[in-house]
């Protein structure tokens, strides 16, 4: 029987979903993640402790540990353990992303560099260091422009700017998230990186929607799963996404166009295997790629994508680990969305009103809530995390979004403020107990 080895950070939205597709199939799991746990001596070939922080130390440990029982595939769930999972990958002479591919894509200005020496459509960027005079700086941009580090993913320390004040500002507030953040890049990929925390993209603003595409890599060769159209406006100043629908609503030549324009994307990054998430502007010109992930979709998004009989997202990606010659479903016909509740303001979630009228918009297959009461509120462009996710599914698209909408309206959150420093650091109390919002 072969075996998977999954890596999950315990941050991840994805482990249920993960190891639930894993079951349907006919595979052992080892599942890798950063964080010791107290059940692994009762199951030793189940659960590996591995420092995702040196991806060579741990391409070492899980090499001892496949001398013994060995690996067939293995799968990164999200943007922290990619690059280990590269590592680990070129390590068992695995099919892989090169160690190389996957730190372009985690890295924005190195991307950007890849995208226009391989005439890939993207915006305009310029490097600048954070101890750079913001004064002068700030009269030598073209506004407006977006302000954006080169690590961080979920719009993160993401800022339009439209005027010298502004950008001034965005700078200061970036770099507190930044020295926020540094602590989490110790390690190998820091000491690789030193420019992730100590300077900062400028790019141009693209006016124009925003599309999501959902794919998957085979020799090179990209694979569509799904065009998933972003209908909110995502005009900044921060650049929370909400709501996602398919299949899109583009006409068929622009839908084209996006897909020819992600195949070059991941082929000048030089990646060339596995899942990838790619999010891309709509401007005048046409489509222009804002990022190229090394990883599916975020967050519980990938409820909403099924595909041939109902095989999941994350079933179609370990499939395809195992086997490259797996033969990809389409997804499923029906229309279906999600939404990404956004945090409102900081404080502490107190209570959650509404779960039952929201389920009971028709339409609406599933509510979730995964913040927790007294979780500590933080919105963009500090905060990287959403109150929890709507799913729906309906005979067509604008019904989707309607019923996305309806829902989140029929949500109440109370959010008490902080009272003092002191307090916003607490640690999240008890989760929410109700049905509805954890039901699966």
């Amino acid at each position: 029987m072969p075996r998977i080895l999954l890596l999950l950070p315990t941050t991840t939205y994805r482990t249920e979903a993960f190891l639930a597709s894993a079951g349907q199939l006919d595979v052992e799991v080892t599942v890798g993640s950063e964080h010791p746990n107290a059940l692994a001596r009762l199951n030793p070939t189940a659960l590996l402790t591995l420092n995702f922080s040196d991806p060579e130390q741990a391409a070492r440990q899980v090499v001892e540990f496949a001398a013994e029982h060995p690996i067939d595939a293995v799968v990164a769930v999200d943007d922290q353990v990619t690059l280990a999972a590269a590592a680990i990958c070129q390590a068992l002479s695995l099919r892989q992303n090169s160690v190389e591919s996957v730190l372009a894509a985690g890295n924005k200005h190195r991307m950007r560099q890849l995208f226009e020496r391989a005439g890939v459509p993207s915006p305009r960027f310029k490097l600048y260091r954070l101890d750079s005079d913001m004064e002068v700086l700030a009269g030598q941009m073209h506004y407006p422009s977006v302000v954006k580090p080169l690590g961080l993913s979920g719009s993160q320390g993401v800022i339009r700017v439209d005027d010298e004040p502004q950008f001034v500002r965005a700078v200061d507030r970036l770099t507190k998230i930044l020295q926020a953040e540094s602590e989490k890049l110790k390690g190998d990929q820091a000491e690789k990186e030193p420019s992730l925390t100590s300077h900062f993209l400028v790019e141009d603003f693209i006016s124009g929607p925003e599309v999501a595409l959902e794919g998957i890599l085979s020799r090179g060769q990209l694979h569509v799963l799904a065009l998933l159209d972003k209908p909110d406006p995502l005009d900044g100043p921060f650049f929370e996404e909400t709501i996602y629908v398919t299949p899109s609503r583009l006409p068929t030549d622009v839908q084209e166009q996006i897909t020819r324009s992600t195949g070059e994307a991941a082929r000048a990054l030089g990646l060339s295997e596995g899942p990838i998430h790619a999010e891309l502007r709509l401007g005048t010109d046409g489509p222009s790629v804002i990022e190229v992930n090394a990883r599916s979709i975020g967050g519980q998004c990938s409820h909403v994508l099924k595909f041939g009989t109902g095989i999941s997202l994350e079933e179609l990606i370990i499939q395809h680990a195992l086997d490259d010659d797996f033969e990809l479903p389409n997804r499923e016909s029906q229309p279906a969305g999600v939404m990404m509740i956004p945090i409102p303001r900081a404080g502490k979630l107190k209570q959650v009103h509404g779960l039952r009228d929201a389920e009971a918009v028709t339409g609406i297959e599933r509510v979730t809530i995964s913040a927790h009461l007294g979780q500590k509120l933080v919105p963009l462009p500090e905060g990287s995390v959403y109150l929890g996710f709507l799913f729906a599914r309906a005979s067509s698209v604008d019904a989707v979004e309607t019923a996305l909408r309806e829902a989140h309206a029929r949500l109440q959150f109370e959010i008490e403020p902080f009272n003092s420093d002191a307090e916003s650091t607490k640690k999240p109390l008890e989760p929410i107990n109700t049905d509805v919002a954890f039901r699966n």
